[in-house]
């Protein structure tokens, strides 16, 4: 078979997508192989542009990928790293990786693909032009044309409209402008000619925007526009095959983003989606593929094709899918010799996977431990059986195209395993198993990545793939599996995680940030696991000048792969205020390990490991506190009460169904950490307590909402609306409205200065309405917006203070913004400053 470097960007795809790394492996009954058999049987593609995680009509991917049979993919042009996190404490990067994998687990569902662009998510965006220069716009537009070269839609949809900057997301327009260009220049062979060394160029047939009601304001404004450019479907078809309907199968989607809060239920139902035509000529059948044979007669030597295909499918045997395979067989050597390679390397791979389901065909490659080193050794048991037929004769099996000596060629029997062990050794030059685009630093909008291939790519392939080859009715094919770990618990069962290439030892440092209040030393642990039995060296960490650690470096001895050993050195800041960026390092003969290993484990994602610096933020602050009995009640997850510590204030977590006003009453303030008015029930029950906490003297601090989904009727004591409100530049200029107040003076006396350094953003979804009792603090606006003075607003509420804050500390406490510690320390002191 032919193969060239487009062979190799699909081959890397159907992997990432059709294995599910680090989950059960995939199995299909009869109805999944049939409906496999109709999509093998159609040739048409469709691509769905977007901007973020969750921006994507599952609604419409399922009904073009079920109903239609469609290849789908979902272009994403940002992993959604600049959002919340509803499920825990991770932010930025490792808040991608999670939405980069529901992103995939959606696409599971509802039958897609994934694809992303490098762009960054650096956060809310106002304007389109704003985003673009942030990102770097040639370079994103250069990947949505990569990434239409590449995948080759006949027909692309956008879902949000590129006539409307500064309408909505700045991201969002960004995405649709961003394809309305590369639908033209990915056919241009004078644009970007270093992608035509590994792809050709492509024309898209049609580009629609996948508009609706809300885009036209109102349901009214849209039920009397004119619909002659639209075309619609009614996506809530009936799947009598699966017992689902498409708006079911989307839902289920939908509600694999669980960390932003879209798990939801399920639809059902005549539903109605509308596309309008942006580019291309309008289908008068409302078929979106009209004059595009999706059929095997648009590809030369396809006809024969599709009418073994087409008899496989009229004659479907339920039960016993087996009988196909000669039919199965005879169409995948013809498919072979196909001269198109897109169609050729795209339906090889399908078939492949619908003969091996036929036979009911298992293959698994079983490491006996979830890691190892480049020029390690792992155990590898390979397990293979045919379960619907005999007619498999096993010729070869391979890891990393390494043929296995232990391997004999054998016929297989029917429902009989063939187990091989073999004891693997891993060349040094594997890489890694890390997110392939946190590798390399890259700048605020943009990741760095240097291999052209990988841009676009879901996630990284995997380090170790093995292969088995088996004869079939004279045709030799192979089926491809990534090396996996499996372990059982009594009360989980079966477990699947991916196996990983990690560093012999990784280094990680106690904390991502120290803050030291005065000049009293800190111990600061470093912690060295090791990926290998029998590792020994030093660790330390490297500090600036003006900073003294001590000691310079301790030995390591570790005995069993995968224990740890924790190093103390004593950290001194300076007497002054400063800044260091720590970094732990270990040292084995001349090697240098400068990398920590971090773990993402999710019930509905697979384990991920992140391989990222081993560094951490040290500031000498200028703070000062005041005694103070805090209690705390978690949101969606910040690091509040991390943060708190650092300046020697701790803080009680505490449980929502505890709360009694006796209990509130051994507190001087409250603080609620982000979105929990959206996210935690409990509290539409104790808000009488929480407001006679504040009336009886207590200090309460509301942090950041969104004003939709509350689950309490009032979020103060006093009017207080909440709106969409923010400033998203971080760098946006502050006035202080009264710089006589106790917050701006007490205990630390506040300035300009400590709105320096922030980080993302200034703040979101500020109040626009507020009794008069409230006092605001501070304005600030975007550039060219009207101010706004909803960022920090206090109001006395009997003997008490209530504040509300819609400033993002969520987001400064772990990078140690000096100024926004101080700034949150004045806002809890305010009951100590009157008394």
């Amino acid at each position: 078979m032919r193969f060239n470097s487009t062979a190799l960007f699909l081959l890397i795809n159907f992997f990432c997508i059709l294995f599910m790394v680090g989950q059960t492996p995939k199995t299909s009954n009869a109805v999944e192989i049939y409906n496999d058999i109709e999509k093998l049987n159609t040739l048409g593609s469709v691509l769905y542009v977007a901007a973020h995680p969750d921006d994507e009509n599952t609604r419409l991917i399922s009904y073009m990928s079920n109903k239609l049979k469609a290849r789908v993919g979902y272009l994403s042009l940002t992993r959604g790293d600049g959002g919340q996190n509803l499920i825990g404490s991770e932010l930025r990067e490792l808040l991608g990786v999670i939405r980069t994998q529901e992103l995939l687990a959606a696409r599971r569902i509802d039958g897609g693909e994934q694809f992303f662009t490098r762009a960054n998510d650096f956060g809310y965006s106002k304007h389109p032009d704003e985003a673009f220069s942030i990102w770097n716009k040639e370079a994103v537009v250069n990947d949505v044309v990569w990434t239409i070269r590449n995948f080759k839609p006949d027909v692309i949809i956008n879902r949000f409209d590129h006539r409307s900057p500064g309408t909505t997301h700045g991201h969002h327009t960004a995405s649709a402008m961003a394809s309305i260009e590369a639908f033209s220049l990915a056919r241009k062979s004078s644009y970007a000619t270093e992608q035509l060394k590994d792809t050709e160029t492509w024309q898209p047939k049609r580009q629609f925007f996948n508009t609706s009601w809300w885009f036209y304001g109102s349901q009214d404004k849209f039920d009397n526009a004119d619909k002659s450019n639209l075309i619609s479907f009614d996506i809530g078809t009936f799947y009598p095959e699966s017992g689902l309907s498409n708006n079911e199968i989307a839902a289920k989607a939908s509600s694999q983003h669980l960390s932003q809060g879209f798990g939801r239920l399920s639809q059902r139902g005549s539903s109605t989606e509308y596309i309008e035509l942006i580019e291309g000529t309008m289908p008068m059948t409302g078929d979106v593929f009209e004059g595009i044979d999706t059929s095997w007669n648009r590809v030369e030597g396809g006809a024969e094709i599709g009418e073994i295909l087409t008899a496989v499918q009229k004659n479907f045997n339920f039960k016993d899918p087996a009988t196909h395979l000669p039919n199965l067989v005879k169409a995948y050597r013809l498919i072979q010799s196909l001269n198109d390679d897109h169609w050729r390397d795209i339906k090889i791979k399908e078939i492949t996977q619908i003969i091996s389901a036929c036979a009911g065909l298992y293959v698994d490659f079983k490491a006996e431990s979830p890691n190892a080193s480049p020029g390690g050794t792992t155990s590898l048991s390979v397990e293979i059986i045919s379960r619907n037929s005999s007619e498999f004769m096993l010729t070869d099996v391979k890891v990393n195209q390494i043929s296995l000596s232990e391997v004999e060629s054998q016929r297989l029997i029917k429902n009989q395993a063939l187990r091989f062990d073999t004891i693997y050794k891993i060349d040094e030059s594997v890489p890694y198993s890390v997110p392939y685009w946190l590798t390399e630093k890259g700048t605020l909008g943009l990741y760095q990545v240097n291999n052209q291939k990988l841009i676009g790519q879901p996630q990284t392939p995997r380090s170790l793939v093995g292969s088995v080859t088996f004869d079939i009715y004279g045709e030799s094919f192979s089926v491809e599996k990534e090396i996996i770990y499996h372990y059982a618990l009594p009360d989980k069962g079966e477990i699947y995680q991916p196996f990983e290439i990690v560093p012999e030892v990784d280094v990680s440092i106690s904390s991502k940030s120290f803050l030291f209040a005065n000049s009293s030393p800190q111990t600061v642990t470093v912690t060295v696991t090791a990926h290998e039995d029998q590792v020994n060296g030093t660790a330390g960490i490297k500090v600036p000048e003006d900073w003294i650690i001590s000691p310079l470096s301790s030995p390591f001895d570790i005995t069993t792969k995968g224990a740890s050993q924790k190093l103390e050195f004593i950290l001194s800041p300076p007497r002054t205020s400063s800044e260091a960026q720590l970094t732990g390092y270990a040292l084995i003969e001349n090697e240098v390990f400068e990398h920590e290993l971090v773990e993402i484990d999710y019930d509905h994602i697979p384990l991920q490991t992140v391989m990222r610096p081993s560094q951490a933020k040290a500031v000498r602050l200028d703070i000062k506190t005041v005694p103070l009995n805090i209690a705390y009640i978690t949101g969606a997850g910040d690091t509040t009460i991390e943060g708190l510590s650092r300046v020697g204030l701790s803080a009680d977590d505490l449980d929502v169904n505890d709360i009694t006003d006796e209990l509130l009453s051994n507190y001087d303030v409250v603080i609620l950490g982000i979105r929990a008015y959206n996210t935690v029930d409990e509290l539409k029950y104790k808000q009488a307590s929480l407001f006679r906490f504040v009336e009886n003297g207590g200090t309460m601090l509301v942090q950041y909402n969104v004003s939709r989904g509350l689950v309490v009727d009032q979020v103060a004591p006093l009017t207080l609306e909440l709106s969409r409100d923010r400033v998203t530049d971080e760098f946006s200029p502050i006035e202080i409205l009264f710089p006589d107040h106790a917050v701006m003076n007490y205990p630390n006396r506040l300035s300009l200065a400590d709105f320096d350094g922030w980080v993302q953003e200034r703040g979101l979804y500020f109040p626009n309405n507020w009794d008069k009792a409230f006092q605001p603090l501070l304005r600030m606006n975007d550039l060219n917006e009207t101010p706004t003075d909803g960022s920090i607003l206090i109001a006395p509420f009997g003997k008490g203070h209530f504040i509300y804050t819609g400033l993002s500390f969520f987001r400064q406490f772990p990078e140690s913004v000096p100024g926004a510690y101080r700034f949150f320390v004045n806002l809890i002191s305010i009951g100590k400053f009157e008394k």
